[in-house]
């Protein structure tokens, strides 16, 4: 079946060269804004979106994250997007279905992003980092309450080198029962 839609979720790809340029503040609230409407158990609408954009906050979590894997020199864990959206939740025993709901947010932003020709790449350990005492006073510097956990993150921004071609997708990846 042909379908815009199904078109740009068949077309997503990770992203992983950026622009150095930052990206619009339109492009911005239209990517977070998105997230806003990704569905959330009974609508709670638990998850907290945060845009990183200041160059020196944007630093210190890519050095946070990359204390997570093995260590290589300047390595940047979110290649180098201008832009980092952080996605936190509730802890499960406030909020049971706030990872879940946090996944869509964060998928719910790579289509709307791809929709409007901004590349992300969904990047992971950020329940690791904000696990810490140094995560939790980031967490703080950006205005967020006590008790949240980190869900993930995408990098964002104008792409600067293309994303690989599709990979077939795997035999019986789903079944139909009836």
């Amino acid at each position: 079946m042909n379908n815009a839609f199904l078109d740009l979720i068949r077309t997503r790809r990770s992203i992983r060269f950026y622009q150095p340029e930052q990206i619009g503040d339109d492009e911005l609230a239209t990517v977070l804004d998105a997230g806003t409407y990704a569905p959330t158990g009974h609508g709670l609408q638990d998850p907290w979106i945060v845009a990183v954009q200041n160059p020196d906050l944007r630093r210190r979590l890519s050095q946070l994250n990359a204390s997570f894997i093995e260590p290589r020199p300047d390595y940047d864990p979110y290649y180098g997007a201008p832009t980092v959206v952080l996605v936190f939740c509730s802890s499960p025993e406030k909020c049971k279905t706030g990872q879940a709901d946090g996944a869509l947010v964060l998928g719910t932003m790579m289509l709307a992003a791809h929709a409007i020709g901004l590349g992300t790449c969904w990047i992971n350990r950020e329940r690791e980092m904000f696990d810490t005492d140094e995560g939790r006073a980031l967490m703080a510097e950006m205005g967020l309450p006590e008790g949240l956990v980190g869900v993930g993150a995408l990098s964002l921004g104008h792409i600067a080198k293309g994303p690989k071609p599709n990979k077939p997708r795997k035999e019986n990846y789903y079944r139909v029962v009836k």
